[in-house]
């Protein structure tokens, strides 16, 4: 264990060792801080980011810097970070720091330029968020704010939104929601168990384009219990069966 210490030099076998432990190290951190540091980064997620890259990146470059120290203040950092998030959920005035209120860029087709300059963004930023959202002329927007995640959030005026079933009172099938059950051959054996179904009633499902289950590429469920099977038979097109 001599290679989380500081050395004089490392042999390749050691500098191999400091990789993989830090990067299971790593894992298990952000694991720890949970799912919101690595889906949106947000003021406090950034700091802790930051400053954990820096901390494990140089012991993997330098080897007259030991392991186990950065191990530790990553640790530390962690519990601080935790804290943190915890103190966020129980106490306002910190949660207002950490994640201030969003701030309202446009209201009623209006842009609130004196916001623009609260939130550091410019007009021409504004208005590539605004084309994303395929928003052609301003007047359109009903709300549009700037969310403590660095993302504008943009609500359109209702007389500009397309018309729905519900809209004009129609009555639509409901929602199902499709997932693979086959992928290149391996069967989903959870997702299988979830319909209270076995391979063998898989196998008879796809049997009219496939006889084994290890020759289906993709084969697809929905919540209606129908299965599509996708085949390439010409190696050019994509074929789909319904069963």
């Amino acid at each position: 264990m001599d290679f989380l210490k500081s050395q004089d030099s490392l042999t390749t076998l050691e500098w191999i060792f400091r990789a993989i432990i830090s990067f299971i190290f790593l894992l298990l951190a952000t694991k720890l801080m949970g799912q919101r540091s690595i889906s949106q980064l947000r003021f406090l997620d950034f700091i802790i980011a930051l400053t954990l890259g820096n901390i494990i990146a140089h012991p993997l470059s330098d080897e007259k810097l030991g392991l186990k120290g950065s191990v530790i203040t990553t640790l530390v950092l962690i519990i601080l970070y935790v804290t943190a998030t915890w103190l966020s959920l129980r106490w306002p005035l910190f949660k207002r720091y950490l994640d201030p209120s969003p701030i309202t860029l446009i209201k009623n087709g209006q842009i609130h330029f004196q916001n623009l300059s609260k939130a550091r963004i410019s007009i021409d930023f504004l208005f590539s968020e605004l084309r994303k959202e395929k928003v052609e002329n301003i007047e359109k927007v009903s709300l549009a704010v700037w969310e403590p995640g660095g993302t504008i959030s943009i609500f359109i005026n209702t007389q500009y939104q397309p018309l729905t079933p519900a809209d004009m009172k129609l009555k639509t099938q409901p929602f199902s929601l499709t997932r693979p059950i086959i992928v290149e051959g391996i069967p989903d054996l959870s997702l299988l168990k979830e319909f209270g179904k076995d391979a063998s009633w898989l196998k008879k499902k796809i049997a009219p384009t496939y006889t084994d289950i290890r020759d289906c590429v993709l084969a697809t469920i929905d919540d209606n219990e129908n299965v599509r099977v996708y085949a390439d038979p010409s190696g050019t097109n994509i074929v789909v069966h319904y069963s």
